[in-house]
């Protein structure tokens, strides 16, 4: 189906005034077409005509490192020359595992000079499990076509574990404290890095307490949603009520519930959560440069619709993730700034009840998707120099246009770990 066409933003416009994505999503879980599996680099054109015809040669010179010891950070580097000078849009260093998923090192170099005197690049650290991986440089045109240079073998091999240090036995036997069990969400993982190379923690909600209501969110109001706290021209059932958001065990809930109120278009509304950093006196903000995570516990109840996205006079809008349990391995990854998008499904990774990793690199010609630590798309289109944005965190309800409605009265429930942003 073609892309409806583009809609002038506006400050009051529904969120997803053009629901291309939507009717695409719908097409293709009608057919049977999602076209898009596992991790990688993937959605881009290949070089054809005249472009492969005036395509300079790219000669890998160098690539490091050859070996690796699982669980330990390395960083990767990579040495080319070209036979005549020209710009790539991305060079890095890529790894796939054995079952051709992509791993590859965090920190490409973008808009990157190659020229027969040669470039040189070390990536940003990441860390491999104990195994046989193939590892290559790539670079990427402007025309968005990606090239592969000669890989090899990197071995990673498990970590050594050094010989006990014998120590005298005990006169008397120590103490034991008896531990209490952990209240975070299952395997909460450290705010410790991103996989986007040089950047550090600069804000987070780790839901380790309550809703900060006022200073860093608001609960009850979007200037995405035409009404302020609903909208149903979105085709949305919500009704933002910040009580339906609440926090316990190290993660914070949101939850929908039939409504007492009557939308405009006559549908029953829900009563259902959102924090948004807008209008909250701290007001922050994401940037062009910045890389945003969550974790989520995605949702089984049918009708449910979380997402992480930004928002800003009437647009801003990219969209870390969105999720309907009716794909049940499937998130949206989109791009509404310079439009751009992707239907990218893992079903080890994404699944309704299942809890994952996922960010975006908020990159000025290049927005970046990761899922589990790894990068999944890259858009090459970007959010430009001076783009900014607010947070939003929610359960929408879909009304049923483009994915199916609420079956029954029950409670849908969607949990988050943490919000987390790296600058």
């Amino acid at each position: 189906m073609p892309p409806a066409p583009h809609r002038p933003a506006r400050r009051h416009a529904p969120r997803h005034a053009r629901p291309t994505h939507r009717r695409r999503t719908a097409a293709l879980a009608a057919t049977g077409a999602l076209a898009v599996t596992g991790a990688g680099l993937l959605g881009v054109p290949a070089l054809t005509g005249a472009q492969a015809a005036t395509a300079p040669t790219v000669t890998q010179d160098a690539l490091t490192p050859a070996t690796m010891v699982a669980g330990k950070a390395s960083t990767a580097s990579l040495a080319v020359h070209s036979s005549a000078c020209f710009t790539a849009k991305t060079v890095g260093v890529g790894i796939r595992d054995a079952a051709g998923r992509n791993l590859d090192f965090p920190g490409n170099v973008s808009n990157a000079q190659i020229c027969p005197s040669g470039l040189s690049i070390t990536t940003g650290a990441r860390t491999l499990a104990a195994g046989t991986y193939t590892q290559f440089g790539f670079w990427q045109d402007l025309g968005g076509a990606w090239h592969n240079l000669p890989s090899r073998q990197l071995v990673v091999s498990a970590t050594a574990t050094p010989s006990p240090t014998p120590t005298p036995s005990p006169t008397t036997p120590p103490t034991t404290t008896p531990t209490a069990p952990p209240t975070t969400s299952p395997t909460t993982p450290p705010a410790t890095g991103a996989p986007v190379a040089g950047k550090k923690l600069t804000w987070s909600d780790e839901f380790s307490g309550p809703i900060a209501y006022g200073s860093r969110w608001t609960g009850d109001r979007s200037s995405a949603y035409r009404y302020g706290n609903h909208n149903p021209d979105d085709n949305k059932l919500d009704w933002l009520n910040k009580n339906n958001v609440t926090v316990g065990g190290g993660a914070a809930t949101f939850t929908a519930r039939p409504g007492a109120n009557k939308l405009e278009n006559g549908k029953q509304s829900w009563d259902t959560g959102l924090l948004t950093t807008e209008y909250s006196s701290e007001g922050f903000q994401v940037k062009t440069g910045d890389y945003a995570e969550t974790r989520v516990k995605l949702p089984a109840g049918t009708g449910a619709w979380p997402a992480l996205w930004t928002w800003k006079n009437g647009n801003g809008e990219i969209d870390t993730f969105e999720y309907h349990p009716d794909n049940p391995n499937l998130l949206e990854l989109t791009n509404h700034v310079k439009p751009g998008h992707l239907y990218y499904t893992d079903a080890k990774a994404i699944a309704k009840d299942g809890w994952v990793t996922i960010g975006t690199h908020y990159g000025a010609t290049s927005v970046d998707w990761y899922v589990n630590g790894v990068k999944v798309f890259s858009d090459g289109k970007g959010v430009g120099t001076t783009w900014s944005a607010y947070l939003i965190l929610n359960l929408s309800l879909s009304a049923g246009q483009y994915h199916p409605a609420p079956q029954g009265t029950a409670p849908i429930t969607f949990a988050a770990d943490y919000v987390r942003v790296y600058r």
